[in-house]
């Protein structure tokens, strides 16, 4: 097993790191939710939760991965500086950020679907854009030491690796559902994504206890 891994594991969903912090974080995400609504802005939000449900689908197999290798999840989220370790590579200010950042990034999309930047399709240049931005930090975070890569090929001389599996089913996932016709078909496919989700955290997790 990684030294990585091993601390963890060492803090993984332990109570005993909360911060406060986190409650005034939570009303935050509250309120940037409770803006949309408001607007019914449906669009953004289930742009959004389409964005934050992929993290969490991409989290469940990351910890699964490391319950298959014993070794190292293909990154991990060692730092005991957080308030709560959820899963091994996802701590709860990593949630947080990414539930935001999903409804932020489908405020971004221009209305005309399209409409072209520099001649290429806006979503397309949109999600690429902000693929690349999303992997920049992922290698300062790694420089820094708070998250964990242990395997050759997922390293920042790899960069197309995490942006095509780390990030493009994010946007891809958040643009396709944000450009459906109808609330209801938005509302399907989030359901699906979480009934995923939902289904692997209680089978892999609560049963299994594999994650």
């Amino acid at each position: 097993m990684s030294e990585s891994a091993r601390q963890a594991l060492g803090i993984l969903r332990d109570s005993s790191y909360f911060q406060w912090y986190i409650i005034p974080l939570l009303m935050i995400v509250v309120y940037v939710i409770s803006v949309e609504v408001e607007r019914k802005n449906w669009n953004v939000i289930f742009g959004g939760l389409a964005f934050w449900g992929m993290d969490w689908f991409n989290e469940i197999w990351n910890s699964l991965v490391f319950h298959f290798t014993q070794y190292a999840p293909v990154w991990g989220a060692p730092s005991n500086k957080t308030s709560y370790l959820i899963l091994i590579g996802l701590n709860i200010e990593i949630t947080f950020m990414f539930l935001i950042a999903g409804i932020a990034f489908a405020k971004m999309l221009p209305k005309d679907k399209n409409m072209k930047i520099l001649g290429i399709p806006n979503r397309w240049f949109m999600g690429a854009t902000n693929c690349i931005l999303f992997v920049i930090v992922e290698i300062i975070l790694n420089s820094i030491g708070v998250l964990s890569w242990e395997y050759s090929w997922w390293q920042a001389s790899f960069p197309f690796i995490l942006f095509i599996i780390g990030y493009v089913p994010f946007f891809a996932a958040c643009y396709w559902v944000h450009d459906m016709d109808s609330i209801k078909k938005k509302l399907t496919s989030v359901g699906i994504i979480f009934g995923v989700d939902i289904s692997a955290l209680i089978i892999f997790g609560t049963i299994l206890h594999w994650i």
